[in-house]
């Protein structure tokens, strides 16, 4: 198996080569509370019911570069009987990546197939710090990010960022 990305339709890279290479990724922002701690554990008879929120954000690091900085935002909000908080989770997990393809082209591949990239490793920070936490880990599923970013898209919002 390679470690290549699928091939970009459309057009491919500017000037050859890779079109796109992950160059470091990183926990910019973590947050785990509990904020009934420590009745939540004595008074939690079933499982809590987890919301999540995701977004997915670029942004230029230097203007002239091809150089992003992907962010990928999660919140975990899990409730248990009468919307009491048993805990909050926030995780914002980036990647810096270079770019080498058509200006038509970036957008998706920042917000769909650079978040695609980071999502595994997301998905596992957020498992186990909830695990231990003294709760059942998170474990989210696939996502599907051309539909939230064709979603973001409909709505008129930001998309990739300047520096």
């Amino acid at each position: 198996m390679s470690d290549m990305p699928p091939p970009i339709p459309n057009g491919g890279p500017v000037t050859g080569g890779v079109p796109l290479t992950m160059n470091l990724q990183y926990t910019k922002d973590l947050s785990f509370e509990v904020p009934g701690a420590p009745e939540v554990f004595l008074n939690m008879r079933e499982q809590p019911r987890v919301d999540i929120a995701l977004d997915v954000n670029a942004r230029r690091l230097q203007e002239g570069q091809d150089t992003f900085e992907v962010a990928l935002q999660i919140r975990c909000d899990a409730k248990g009987p009468n919307d009491q908080t048993i805990f909050i989770a926030e995780l914002v997990y980036c990647g810096i990546f270079s770019v080498n393809i058509q200006p038509e082209m970036l957008e998706p591949l920042l917000l769909v197939e650079c978040p695609r990239l980071l999502f595994p490793f997301a998905r596992n920070i957020l498992a186990d710090v909830t695990r231990e936490g003294a709760f059942p880990p998170v474990l989210l599923q696939p996502i599907d990010f051309v539909a939230l970013w064709q979603s973001r898209r409909a709505q008129g919002g930001e998309t990739v960022g300047t520096a």
